[in-house]
């Protein structure tokens, strides 16, 4: 069956794959990629198959079970429908019933959404990956089994859906097979929120009927709560791990900082996503630099979860969402500081301040703040000192969603990377109209199974799109080093991969990393050198 021909009354078809993508069908890249050969999508191996459900597609980032027998399939149709009626009851959907509510019963199917949507786009046009493809399903769904008399009038409202166990586990498929950007949103005339829809499906089914990522759940909040952090870094282990940024700091710049921890009473509470003291220590560094020559009263937290603003639970469960963003308040609470300074992660950002807004209350109600308006207070009022000229090489920005299109911090950055790069330039568009990094909602550190090449030719094919567009040919020589500024781990991780897949450093010259990077490389009280130019 073609990209073309997928009805939503197909879905519920018995067939071993419902949408086979084609390469052939993938848009094409610029200069100096009009020839690039994308890489075979490997088939999974009957291993790695057993077991899961993965007819939707064939890419496997979600273990949906496979029941054993018919008797199963129907128990499990059954518990779907149950946490179907939960999702639409105020008793236990307080946080989003009401967008909820709004975003299925407005939708006028002008498509808007579609146009807006870079996994639509740059799949060929898939029909499953349209938007409103996912929600009208969920939406006929209900109205077959929740609305009066729906059984009996499907076939004249146009509810008429087969709903069997494949429908259910092609649904939980297609739940991640969007960045939940919501560009959608932002666009639809109506207001109607396809990435809240696609997130409160994957709610339903981690809550309900425990299908969820493992990244996200068991490697995810289960295992930040359980041992600190999502990383596995226990508070021990991060101990070890300031030592060597401690020398680090020293072996770059010639300071000798010794990084707080457990202050209380201090000014500042800064929490970093955990990731960055595996994969990309030199942003901890940086933080530690800019603040400490700044002289603020500033500590990181070593207590449990303290030190690590990761919260997949915003991707996919309430409750999980709640528990690790609790644990963030009680720490706060607890070391008495003044504000929360919220390091380089889009989603921290959200899940930390405006998801949080629902949370932190009464005594943890404690002000929170992004680490991009810290960093302008610091730049643009000059209380620290920077040579723009350290940073003279083509410089782009990628505006992370959660940071930009859900929270609206544009500016800060912006003021930041005006000061300190003389060869600053946007990628069109930017602000709250930008494309995902494509590794959003949890994709970019979905690293196994053959998802990853998924993550890499669709959902990023349009930010790589756009890194290339946003420098000149002369520039995209692989003499001229640039920089891609992604100021949120999650993003940088996607980036990372997608420069990777695409051989972009040695065919392009083109490199990532965070902003306060290129702030401590500018600052007149810091040693030369402090980025360099070794991708990894």
């Amino acid at each position: 069956m073609s990209s073309k021909d997928i009805k939503i009354k197909d879905f519920g078809k018995k067939t071993d794959k419902l949408y086979n993508l084609d390469l052939k069908n993938l848009p094409g890249l610029p200069y100096p990629y009009e020839n690039w050969q994308d890489s075979p999508i490997p088939e999974l191996s009957e291993i790695k198959r057993k077991g899961k459900n993965i007819t939707l597609d064939g890419f496997l980032n979600i273990a949906v079970p496979e029941p054993e027998t018919e008797e199963e399939k129907e128990a499990m149709v059954a518990k779907f429908l149950e946490g179907l009626r939960k999702l639409l009851s105020r008793e236990n959907n307080w946080t989003f019933l009401k967008p909820l509510l709004l975003s299925l019963d407005n939708c006028v199917k002008c498509n808007t959404c579609s146009e807006a949507c870079p996994i639509f786009e740059m799949s060929g046009g898939a029909e499953i990956y349209r938007p409103l493809f996912r929600s009208d399903v969920f939406r006929r769904i209900i109205k077959k089994h929740f609305s009066p008399g729906g059984k009996l009038t499907a076939k004249f409202t146009g509810a008429d859906i087969d709903l069997n166990w494949d429908t259910i586990a092609r649904l939980a498929q297609l739940a991640y097979r969007c960045n939940l950007c919501r560009r959608c949103a932002q666009t639809c005339p109506m207001g109607v929120d396809n990435g809240l829809i696609a997130r409160e499906i994957r709610k339903l089914f981690s809550q309900e009927l425990n299908i969820a990522p493992a990244e996200l759940h068991g490697e995810g909040t289960v295992k930040q709560l359980d041992t600190g952090s999502s990383t596995g870094i226990s508070p021990v282990a991060l101990m070890d791990l300031m030592e060597f940024v401690e020398e680090d700091i020293t072996d770059r710049t010639g300071l000798n900082i010794k990084i707080p921890f457990d202050k209380a009473g201090a000014d500042i509470l800064l929490i970093h996503n955990a990731g960055e003291f595996l994969s990309w220590p030199e942003n901890i560094e940086a933080f530690a630099i800019i603040f400490e020559l700044a002289g603020l009263s500033w500590t990181l937290s070593s207590e449990m979860v303290g030190y690590d603003s990761v919260n997949y639970g915003l991707f996919y469960d309430d409750v999980q969402l709640a528990k690790v963003t609790l644990r963030h308040a009680e720490v706060a609470k607890k070391l008495g500081v003044k504000k929360v300074v919220v390091g380089e992660c889009g989603h921290a950002h959200k899940a930390i301040m405006t998801i949080g807004d629902r949370i932190w209350l009464g005594e943890c109600n404690i002000p929170r703040e992004s680490s991009m308006v810290t960093l302008e207070d610091l730049i643009v009022n000059e209380k620290i000192m920077v040579d723009p000229l350290r940073n003279d090489f083509p410089v782009t920005l990628h505006d992370p969603c959660n940071l930009t299109r859900s929270m609206g911090v544009i500016e800060p950055q912006r003021r930041v990377l005006k000061k300190i790069c003389p060869q600053f330039r946007e990628m069109t568009p930017h602000g709250v109209n930008n494309y995902c990094c494509g590794g959003g909602s949890g994709f970019a550190i979905m690293q196994s199974n053959n998802f990853p090449n998924w993550r890499y030719l669709v959902p990023g094919r349009k930010k790589f799109e756009q890194i290339l567009k946003a420098f000149t040919r002369e520039e995209l020589s692989p003499d001229v080093h640039k920089y891609v500024c992604a100021p949120c781990s999650n993003c940088k991780g996607q980036i990372r991969d997608l420069l990777t897949y695409y051989d972009a450093w040695e065919r392009a010259g083109i490199m990532y990393g965070g902003l306060v990077e290129l702030v401590v490389n500018a600052m007149t009280d810091v040693r030369e050198g402090f980025h360099e130019w070794d991708f990894h």
